[in-house]
């Protein structure tokens, strides 16, 4: 058996829209989220609300997903998840958490809002009492939790897998 490599093979059609939405904690980076938004990008994720600060993409992180994502900027997360909770959304926080489930064995809704804490403080207080869940990914190692880009990258990947057609 032989390999080619194909560079930027067309991405799949999805049958439907996803109808999933990245809300996140004040960032620190903006690295962070331009990772974040390359990955929606990749997974036909139309839409990040950002909170905090005002944070731009950076065009070479986030590569064709700074034109194709819809950044929200708002100042507050939580009048964001109580307007989401109220169109219908499941928000869930991707935190450790002592009631948090193992990524591995939660069931996604179609219909919903990841809720991404920031890099050092992960998701306080006054958010997890919106969450209808938490789940976590577990680690093997050190450091204890993974980087915030890379567990929404992870868990984006999980919530596609569910959902391969949209």
């Amino acid at each position: 058996m032989s390999f080619e490599h194909v560079r930027h093979r067309p991405p799949r059609e999805l049958q439907q829209p996803r109808e999933i939405i990245i809300v996140c904690a004040p960032l620190r980076s903006r690295v962070n989220l331009s990772r974040i938004a390359r990955a929606a990008g990749c997974c036909g994720i139309t839409q990040i609300i950002a909170t905090g600060r005002p944070m731009k993409l950076d065009p070479e992180i986030a590569r064709d997903a700074a034109e194709t994502i819809e950044l929200q900027q708002r100042r507050s997360i939580v009048p964001v998840l109580k307007q989401l909770r109220s169109e219908g959304y499941q928000l869930v926080g991707l935190e450790q958490t002592t009631d948090s489930q193992d990524m591995h064995h939660y069931a996604f809704q179609r219909k919903t809002a990841l809720v991404v804490g920031n890099e050092r403080t992960g998701l306080t207080d006054d958010i997890l009492q919106e969450l209808h869940d938490t789940v976590e990914i577990p680690v093997w190692g050190l450091p204890y939790s993974y980087n915030a880009a890379t567990a929404t990258c992870m868990a984006l990947y999980e919530y596609c897998r569910q959902f391969p057609d949209g």
